[in-house]
């Protein structure tokens, strides 16, 4: 059973579809215990990082999150500002800090002529060789985001687009944490893929 994390902000239905699709078993919750049972878990997220994690403490999911994907080594994927609160900390809306899984900050996008947010599609560049890219070539995946993590250490970069002169960290990984500044539900047959290999092969 895979997990899909509800603290009030986030493309549950969508990425519950994308997960009817591949045929992969999930449920949506916020209740501990149920997402204590889950194999994998999925952290959406659509909005500001600040009140995402001020939701997220409020539902009492802060610390169960830390002690599964810490201690217990549950594999975790954040989608969009999901990926985003996995780094240290945010920048939007004042200094917030995030859980921690993946060093380095959120920061609003700036660039002379770019449009912000950026919305749309853009290529996925590979940053190192990795089995998430064995099925894709060149992929093409769907964003919504006017922030983006920056000072991301080199080791745990997978994939990034360019953007005006931005080189938008697209894919990241660390040990049993997997972030997608991307939204891989409502990005075709690649994102699908990309779901399926952390359904079915990520650590």
């Amino acid at each position: 059973m895979l997990g899909i994390i509800d603290y009030g902000m986030g493309n549950l239905a969508s990425v519950k579809n994308a997960c009817d699709a591949l045929g992969v078993k999930s449920v949506i919750t916020s209740d501990v215990a149920t997402l204590e049972q889950c194999q994998r878990l999925i952290l959406p997220g659509v909005g500001a990082f600040k009140d995402s994690m001020a939701n997220i403490h409020a539902s009492g999911l802060y610390e169960p999150i830390q002690k599964m994907v810490k201690e217990e080594k549950k594999p975790l994927l954040g989608i969009c500002l999901g990926m985003q609160v996995l780094f240290e900390m945010g920048y939007e809306d004042g200094l917030t800090q995030g859980f921690g899984f993946l060093k380095g900050t959120i920061q609003k996008m700036e660039g002379k002529d770019l449009r912000i947010p950026q919305i749309g599609w853009n290529q996925l560049e590979k940053s190192q060789d990795h089995l998430i890219f064995k099925n894709l070539n060149r992929p093409f995946v769907y964003y919504v985001h006017s922030y983006m993590a920056c000072d991301v250490q080199a080791e745990d970069l997978l994939g990034y687009s360019n953007y005006g002169t931005l080189k938008v960290p697209g894919l990241v990984a660390h040990e049993n944490v997997m972030g997608a500044q991307f939204h891989p539900e409502k990005s075709g047959k690649d994102g699908l893929e990309i779901l399926r290999y952390f359904v079915e092969e990520f650590v």
